[in-house]
């Protein structure tokens, strides 16, 4: 199942990560981990956000997503169910059939 996260990074904890120099480690790590189908970094609202789009295997794999952004970042997550054009086509078909 594909599913976007919107990620917003907590300050505090974002900028210590920068001054110690640990960010860019941890980030590689986690996205290493998740092979995301599609990454964007952008501010919002004064706050380093991401978008992530992943593929979701079962959903105790939920929890293996969304951990390591809170344990490193105390990160706010959003996670939204998400289809491309065929898998929209195909529930479409699925309901006027």
């Amino acid at each position: 199942m594909r599913v976007l996260l919107e990620i917003e990074l907590d300050t505090q904890t974002a900028n210590k990560a920068i001054t110690d120099g640990a960010i860019m480690a941890k980030f590689n790590q986690i996205m290493a981990d998740l092979k995301p189908e599609a990454a964007y970094a952008f501010p919002r609202h004064g706050r380093r956000c991401q978008i992530v789009v992943v593929d979701v295997p079962d959903e105790a794999a939920v929890v293996q997503i969304c951990e390591p952004f809170w344990l490193e970042f105390n990160a706010h997550i959003d996670m939204h169910i998400c289809m491309n054009p065929d898998d929209l086509r195909e529930g479409l078909g699925r309901v006027a059939g």
